[in-house]
Parts: structure tokens; sequence; C-alpha cells
């Protein structure tokens, strides 16, 4: 069952604001689909069983999307990293605030999705999928390109933004996050062909820094 018109539409206004400059853009609604369209494969994968609370799922992954207020600030003049379980937990906040008169029974549902997501091991499917489908989008070249937005956001240039990558691969941060980041190994195995993406990218990269230096 799709989600009401209604409170779609009052969470595409909240998240067509993308900053607290006021700032108008399509960056989260893309990002909020995105999430959704990726969940929904995951599911089809068949990684789990049968009933799945899809109304509930598609609501969470919007919610999850919502612009946060404990990320807006800043340290050093970068922006304060938000964790996965800080992240779920003001989406759930901001999910009830904009909600309205929206089926309670729903409300309650998504939101402990949305709890239960960021848990080392969730009881919920539903919890489980939307974890590797966030987790997966920081692999490959979609996750090169929101990592190049966020260091040019904190004032970073492409030098350092290669230096940064560099810094990961030597400090083995993406084959800890494949081992502990995904609840199901063929959503791993997907993330692994994607950081072997990222991967060939950045060499190229790094290529064309050095024939400018």
């Amino acid at each position: 069952m799709p989600l009401d018109a209604k409170l779609r539409q009052r969470l595409e206004q909240a998240l067509a604001l993308v900053d607290e400059a006021g700032t108008i853009g399509p960056r989260l609604v893309g990002d909020a689909q995105r999430l959704w369209q990726r969940t929904q494969r995951l599911a089809a994968m068949k990684l789990v069983g049968e009933g799945l609370d899809l109304e509930a799922l598609e609501l969470a992954c919007y919610a999850i999307e919502l612009p946060l207020r404990r990320s807006r600030g800043t340290s050093g003049g970068r922006p304060v990293h938000t964790s996965l379980r800080d992240r779920s937990e003001e989406a759930a906040e901001l999910l009830l605030g904009l909600a309205g008169d929206a089926d309670e029974r729903l409300l309650d549902r998504a939101t402990r999705v949305l709890h239960e997501m960021p848990h080392r091991s969730p009881m919920l499917d539903e919890a489980r999928l939307l974890a590797d489908a966030i987790n997966l989008d920081d692999f490959g070249i979609i996750g090169l390109v929101r990592q190049a937005m966020a260091s040019a956001q904190a004032g970073d240039g492409t030098v350092q933004f290669a230096e940064g990558l560099e810094k990961r691969e030597q400090y083995g941060y993406w084959e800890a996050r494949l081992k502990d980041g995904f609840h199901f190994e063929p959503v791993r195995q997907l993330a692994r062909r994607r950081l072997d993406n990222a991967r060939h990218v950045a060499i190229l990269l790094r290529a064309e820094l050095r024939e400018d230096g």
C-alpha cells in the first residue's frame, strides 16, 4: 500500500529545505526516493521472508533523509559527523512532528523501524534491510560523489579530497565497513563490487593530480 498523498507531500516539503540557510533544492527528496528504490530492490532479492511492512519501510526511508538539527553545527569549520543512531532517533522525532493526522499505527511501525535500524542485530527485517540500503550508498561512485560534496562543504579542494580517500585505504576503513556494515552477504558482495569501481576512479584521480603537479 503506497503512502498517503498528504503525508508524502508534507515529507517532500520538509525535504525540499536542504540547509539552515533556507536553500531549496531537490537533493534530499532525491536521496529519499533513491533510498526507497534501493530498499525495494534489496527486498526483491528475497533476503528475508514474506510479509514485509512496505508502507512503514517507505515512510522510514523518507524520514531518515529529513534535515537534522543536530548535524547543523560545525567543529573547526567542518560539518559535525552524525552517527546512524543519532540520525535515526532524530528522524523518528521529526517524523512524529510532521505527521499531522497520519495513521498512528503506521507512525508507530515506522518509528520502530527507525529505532531498531542502527542496532547490531535488529529484530525487524525491515530495519535490517534499511540499514543495509543506507550503508550501501556509501560505496561505489555514488559514495565518492557524496564524499566529494561533503568535502567541498567543509572547505576542502580536490587535493584534500584525494588525500582523504588515500587515508581511508591506508587505515583499512572500507574493509572494516564491509565486515561490520551489512546484515546480508549478497548486499556485502554488491558493496564490494561498488568499492572496486570507486577505487578505480580514485586511481584515475590521483593520476590526473600527478599530471598537474
